[in-house]
Formats: C-alpha cells, sequence, structure tokens
C-alpha cells in the first residue's frame, strides 16, 4: 500500500483550493457592481471587456496591441500601477487628469507621452487614480494585466484564453 507524504497533499490541496478561489473570485466579480464611470472607456464595439492594466507593464503593451487590432470591443480600463515601473503612477494620474481620457490613455499606451505632461496632473486625477487602485485591492488584484469577459477571469495575456471570451 503506497503513502502519501504531507507535503504531498498540501500540494494535492492547493490544487484542488486554486481553481476554486479563481471561480468564487470570477462569482464576485460578476455580482459585483463595478463603477464603470471611473474606467478610460476605449472603443465602442458590441464585446465588453474590463480591464486592470499598469501602461509600464511589457505584457499589457502587448494586449493593448492586440485589442487596437479590434473594433468589436468596448474596453473599460482600470489602472494598477505596479511598484516594479515607478513612472507609472504618474502616467495613470495624467490619464486620468485628462478632459479626453480614451486620447491620452492612447498616446501613453504608444510611447509618445512626455514626463513634462505630468504637470497637468489635477487632484480629480490623483483622487480617480487611487479609487482604481482601491477598486483592485478589494478585488484582491494585485497583478497585470487582468480581464474580465462576461464574468470570466483572465490573468496575464494568454491569447488562447482570451480569443475564445471574445466571440
Amino acid at each position: 500500500m503506497r503513502t502519501i507524504s504531507g507535503a504531498t497533499l498540501k500540494r494535492l490541496g492547493l490544487w484542488l483550493v486554486a481553481p476554486l478561489l479563481v471561480l468564487i473570485l470570477a462569482t464576485l466579480v460578476s455580482a459585483k457592481e463595478l463603477d464603470l464611470s471611473k474606467a478610460v472607456k476605449v472603443g465602442n464595439g458590441k464585446i465588453m471587456v474590463v480591464e486592470f492594466t499598469d501602461p509600464d507593464c511589457p505584457f499589457c503593451k502587448k494586449a493593448e496591441a492586440y485589442f487596437q487590432k479590434r473594433s468589436d470591443v468596448t474596453r473599460y480600463v482600470f489602472f494598477i500601477p505596479l511598484k516594479s515601473h515607478p513612472e507609472s503612477k504618474g502616467k495613470v494620474q495624467y490619464i486620468l487628469s485628462a478632459k479626453d481620457k480614451e486620447k491620452v490613455y492612447q498616446e501613453v499606451a504608444t510611447g509618445s507621452f512626455d514626463k513634462w505632461k505630468l504637470s497637468e496632473i489635477t487632484p480629480e486625477g490623483i483622487a480617480l487614480q487611487q479609487a482604481h487602485e482601491q477598486i483592485a485591492k478589494d478585488l484582491g488584484l494585485n497583478a497585470t494585466p487582468i480581464f474580465i469577459i462576461n464574468g470570466s477571469i483572465v490573468r496575464g495575456f494568454d491569447l488562447k484564453r482570451l480569443e475564445p471570451l471574445l466571440k
């Protein structure tokens, strides 16, 4: 008779619990009313994507390039400026301070952002950036990119998981 070690049981338990936690989080996210008026709306397509991103995250940049080619998607973008990208918070505050947030978001996303524009940050932009961080914290999100599509959560820029949800 073969016995199972305590370490194996712990690993097994993690494998069983992790999917359950993702399912619970997805349920909470789909059930929880996100205040989309606080997000930056990008596009006018029929498919709705809620996105949590960092303007300096390399995987977020790949996702941005992918979504720029899709006209069938409306994205509601929330920002999580990661500590590993120290310039990100200023960029986010600049975007959220703008009257035309989508236009400025595209400016930052395409790399045509000039640091001198940080002088245009407003108290409202700072407050909105803090609100985005709180929304992410309330949802237990602390990495980027994360996408929510029809209640399904995709962590990272995983095209194999994203594309079926975008049909």
